[in-house]
C-alpha cells in the first residue's frame, strides 16, 4: 500500500556533535504493515490490518503523535518507552502523542492504549 505525503518540510536535527539535515514531509498517511518514523510530526495509520511504527530518534528528535485506525504496536530504537515499556500496542481508532527527551520516548498523552 502508498504513504500518503503531504507539506514537505526541510529539518536540521543536531544530534550531539552530528547535524543532518532532513527532507521529510510534516504529515504523512501510513498503510504498511511496518514504518519507521522519517522526522513528521504526525502519522495517520490506515487501510492495513495492523501495523509495526519503529521511533527513529535519530531523525525524530522531538515529539510525533500517531493516530491510528488499525491496531498498531510502536517500538523505540533505543531504550524503552517511559523507561519501563519495550513497545506499546495502541487499538483501533486510539491517538498517542510521545516524546523524545534524551534518547528516551516518553508519553505525554494517550487514549487506547494496552499496557500489560
Amino acid at each position: 500500500m502508498a504513504i500518503i505525503r503531504e507539506k514537505p518540510v526541510r529539518k536540521t536535527v543536531i544530534k550531539g556533535d552530528r547535524t543532518l539535515n532532513l527532507d521529510t514531509y510534516d504529515t504523512i498517511v501510513v498503510s504498511d504493515e511496518f514504518y519507521s518514523t522519517n522526522g513528521e510530526s504526525l502519522i495517520i495509520v490506515r487501510d492495513v490490518d495492523s501495523c509495526t511504527i519503529k521511533l527513529d530518534s535519530t531523525t525524530t528528535p522531538d515529539k510525533i503523535v500517531i493516530k491510528t485506525l488499525t491496531n498498531c504496536l510502536i517500538l523505540p530504537d533505543v531504550g524503552r518507552i517511559d523507561d519501563d515499556w519495550d513497545e506499546i500496542s495502541v487499538v483501533r481508532g486510539a491517538c498517542v502523542e510521545l516524546k523524545n527527551v534524551k534518547g528516551v520516548w516518553y508519553i505525554l498523552s494517550s487514549d487506547g492504549l494496552k499496557i500489560e
